[in-house]
């Protein structure tokens, strides 16, 4: 049984809020606030594994101080751009 579109996406959206390191509370949700009603399953999908990563390396990630997996390369990049302005 899969979950509904808007039960999965509240929920990635709480996974984002509480996180553990401060900074990527602020980045991850407010990138999902932004962005995830607009993903389509593709993307869902992706930011849903992407939130089962280690928060040290989304961090290193995020800020450019490590490459991302290839699979997240997308991604972390979409949310990097957003919060470097």
């Amino acid at each position: 049984m899969s979950e509904p579109r808007e039960v999965r996406i509240k929920r990635m959206k709480m996974r984002s809020m509480r996180r553990g390191i401060k900074e990527m509370d602020i980045i991850l949700s407010a990138y999902a606030d932004r962005n995830l009603a607009d993903m389509d399953d593709a993307g869902l999908d992706v930011f849903d594994a992407l939130l089962h990563e280690n928060d040290q390396d989304l961090y290193q990630w995020v800020t450019g101080q490590v490459p991302p997996p290839q699979k997240f390369a997308d991604l972390v990049s979409n949310i990097a751009q957003t919060f470097q302005k």
